[in-house]
C-alpha cells in the first residue's frame, strides 16, 4: 500500500475515532441484546446535493460533520455507492421505488413546469412498509409525484432548510407509544444553493441557504474561502473558494439536524432498535458534478448504521446504487414482497463485509433534469472501467439555470480560463458518442479511450452490457441502438 493510501486510511481512522468520543461523550448508548430479533424502526435521511468527499469520515480535512462521521464509525461507509441519475426529483423516485427512472416515469423534475410524475404500477417504499406493518412519516423535501404513488401515513411539518427543527418536529413520532414500528423519511434542502447571492461577500457566491439570522437550534459552523479543499473536478479560483466556503456551512448545518434525530432517538430509547441511512440524492450543486454521470455526480455518501453491526466501522467496496436502496431497506424490514420485481437488489447480506466479490458492476440512466436539458445518458461502470453513451450527443451540453449562473462557473469564464477543473471546457460543453475511461490510471475521467483500438474489445464489451442493462430494465432509449 502506498504512503499516500496509509496516510488517508489513517486520517479517516482518527476522524472516525474522534466522533465516537464526541458523540458517546455527549450521549451513551448500550445496544439491546433483542435488537436483531425486533423489528427495526428505519431512517433514511436524504440530503441535498452533498458530495461524497465532503465529510470528515470520508476524507475531508476541514468539513466538519462529527455526527456523521459518529454514524460511520457505528455501521458501514460505503465507498462505491452511486445514484442511477443526477437530479433532485429523479433520483428521489429510484431512491424510494427500486425502480432507474426510465422506467418508473419520473424522467426529470416533478415541480412547477417540468412537470415529471411516475407511472401509477410503481410500488413505492413507504406504500410496500405501511402494508408491511410499519407507520410511514416524511419531513422535508418531497419533491417526487403523484402523492398516492409515493404516500406516507404522515406528512411532518418543517423547514427543509432548518434540520435541527425538523428533527425537533419528528420527537413525537419516535416518542409515540405505539407496537408498530416506523419508517421517517427525512430530507433536507442542504446543502443544495439556493437563498440568492450574498453579495456583502468578495466574488458574491450563492448562499447556499445561509442566512444573517441562522435557524434554530443551529451552531453555525463558518469557513474560510482560504481553508476549503477544491476538489480536482472544480477550478482553484477564489469564486469557487467562495461558494465553496458557504456550501461547508450548510453541509454542517444538515450535520447538526442529524446529530439532533439521534439524540432524540437516544432519549426516546429508540436507538437500540433503529436502522439509520444517510445519503445524498445527487453530487455537489456545481458544474462537473450535478447533473453529469460523471464521478463527482454520482458517486456519492452512504453511511448505514443497523444496532446489530458487530464489523463497526468498516468501509465497504461494493458496488451499490440508489435501485437497491428499497429493496435492501424492506429486506431489513423484513418486508419484501413476493408478487414484485425490483431492478435493485438488497445489500443486507454486505454491511458487515468490506471486500466483496460479487458486486462489481452498476449502471446509471439520465435524461432529464430541467425540463429544457434534455440530455440522455446511460452509463455502465465496473471498477475499473467506465462507459458513458451520450445518446444526445449532437447537443451541446445543457446547463441547470442555478449552476449556469454560479459564481464558480461565470468566474472560470471571466478568466478565460480554457479548463475547468481538469477537463477543457470544450470536452464539458461537446461530448462525444461513447465516453470510455480506465478509472484506475485515468480518475478524472479525462482521456476517452472509445476510439483507441487498443480498448475496441473492451469497448463492444461493455456496450453489451448496456444494451443486456436496458432491455432487462424495459428503458425506452434502447431502440436508439438501432435507429440513431
Amino acid at each position: 500500500m502506498s504512503k499516500s493510501a496509509m496516510s488517508r486510511r489513517e486520517f479517516v481512522r482518527s476522524c472516525v475515532a474522534g466522533a465516537s468520543a464526541f458523540t458517546a461523550a455527549s450521549l451513551p448508548t448500550s445496544k439491546s441484546a433483542r435488537a436483531e430479533d425486533e423489528r427495526p424502526n428505519i431512517v433514511l435521511i436524504v440530503s441535498d446535493d452533498h458530495g461524497r468527499g465532503d465529510l470528515g469520515c470520508y476524507g475531508n480535512p476541514v468539513a466538519k460533520t462529527p455526527h456523521l462521521d459518529r454514524l460511520a464509525a457505528e455501521g458501514v461507509r460505503f465507498t462505491n455507492a452511486f445514484c442511477t441519475t443526477a437530479s433532485c426529483s429523479a433520483s428521489r423516485s429510484v431512491i424510494l421505488s427500486g425502480l432507474y427512472n426510465h422506467y418508473n416515469g419520473q424522467y426529470g423534475h416533478q415541480h412547477a413546469y417540468h412537470h415529471f410524475i411516475s407511472f401509477d404500477y410503481v410500488r413505492s417504499l413507504p406504500v410496500l412498509l405501511s402494508q408491511g406493518g410499519y407507520r410511514t412519516a416524511r419531513i422535508g423535501k418531497y419533491h417526487v409525484a403523484p402523492e398516492d404513488i409515493y404516500k406516507f401515513d404522515t406528512a411532518l411539518p418543517g423547514n427543509s432548510r432548518s434540520p435541527v427543527r425538523m428533527a425537533d418536529n419528528c420527537r413525537k413520532l419516535i416518542e409515540a407509544k405505539d407496537d408498530r414500528p416506523f419508517f421517517l423519511y427525512f430530507c433536507t434542502s442542504d446543502p443544495h444553493r439556493g437563498g440568492g447571492k450574498a453579495a456583502d461577500l468578495p466574488h458574491q457566491p450563492d448562499r447556499f441557504g445561509n442566512r444573517p439570522q441562522g435557524y434554530p437550534g443551529i451552531e453555525e459552523v463558518t469557513y474560510k474561502p482560504e481553508d476549503v479543499a477544491v476538489p480536482d473536478f472544480l477550478p482553484d479560483i477564489p469564486e469557487c473558494r467562495a461558494e465553496l466556503a458557504q456550501y461547508y456551512q450548510a453541509v454542517s448545518r444538515v450535520d447538526q439536524g442529524v446529530g439532533r434525530l439521534i439524540e432524540h432517538l437516544k432519549k426516546a430509547g429508540r436507538y437500540d432498535n433503529t436502522i439509520v441511512v444517510y445519503i445524498s440524492d445527487n453530487g455537489i450543486a456545481f458544474p462537473g458534478a450535478k447533473t453529469t454521470l460523471y464521478e463527482p455526480g454520482m458517486n456519492l455518501p452512504c453511511i448505514v448504521r443497523t444496532p446489530w453491526q458487530k464489523n463497526e466501522g468498516i468501509a465497504c467496496d461494493a458496488l451499490v446504487n440508489y435501485a437497491d436502496l428499497t429493496p435492501t431497506i424492506l429486506d431489513l424490514a423484513g418486508a419484501t414482497p413476493g408478487d414484485y420485481e425490483f431492478h435493485g437488489r438488497s445489500f443486507k447480506p454486505v454491511l458487515e463485509r468490506e471486500r466483496v466479490a460479487d458486486w462489481d458492476t452498476t449502471y446509471a440512466s439520465h435524461t432529464f433534469h430541467e425540463i429544457t436539458m434534455y440530455y440522455p445518458m446511460r452509463v455502465v461502470r465496473e471498477r475499473r472501467f467506465k462507459l458513458t453513451w451520450n445518446i444526445a450527443h449532437g447537443l451541446e451540453y445543457p446547463f441547470a439555470s442555478d449552476l449556469w449562473a454560479s459564481a464558480t462557473w461565470q468566474g472560470n469564464l471571466r478568466r478565460g480560463n480554457k479548463l475547468y477543473g481538469k477537463r477543457t471546457i470544450e470536452a464539458y460543453l461537446h461530448r462525444p458518442r461513447f465516453e470510455l475511461y480506465d478509472l484506475e490510471n485515468d480518475p478524472h475521467e479525462v482521456r476517452n479511450l472509445a476510439a483507441d483500438p487498443q480498448h475496441k474489445g473492451k469497448l463492444e464489451e461493455m456496450k453489451a452490457k448496456l444494451k443486456a442493462f436496458q432491455k432487462r430494465t424495459k428503458d425506452p432509449w434502447l431502440l436508439k441502438w438501432d435507429y440513431e
